[in-house]
């Protein structure tokens, strides 16, 4: 990555912040005390494993290990709104929430299926 001296300065993975904080601190509280080692804990595990993913494979040598850690951060990122419309299921959040977090998911979910595209460019 010539372009960039640091994870950090990636899009994606600055989104994939915004959305982390955004769940632990709008949505962790409310979601009640019987879910702290069942939703809650895969809440945020699942966000976190998406800037996790994304850092590491800034971090690879090659082009076709950076994608694939993309593509694992990208499931992640679905497997928290999974996570996220079961907390809705469950009257946990409100619609308002559920929204809200949608409109973090996708514009997560943008600009990283950008960045693999980028990569996939570069690695050609």
């Amino acid at each position: 990555m010539a372009n960039y001296k640091s994870f950090e300065e990636l899009a994606c993975w600055q989104e994939s912040r915004k959305l982390r904080v955004y769940l632990s601190k709008e949505i962790e509280s409310q979601l009640p005390n019987s879910e702290n080692f069942s939703l809650k804990s895969q809440i945020l595990r699942s966000s976190r494993s998406v800037g996790n993913n994304i850092a590491e494979g800034f971090g690879r040598f090659h082009f076709q290990e950076n994608i694939q850690f993309c593509r694992i951060a990208r499931g992640s990122l679905y497997e928290t709104l999974d996570h996220m419309i079961i907390a809705r299921d469950e009257l946990y959040i409100e619609e308002g929430k559920l929204n809200d977090f949608k409109d973090l998911f996708n514009k997560c979910l943008l600009i990283l299926n950008g960045y693999i595209k980028y990569l996939k460019e570069r690695k050609a």
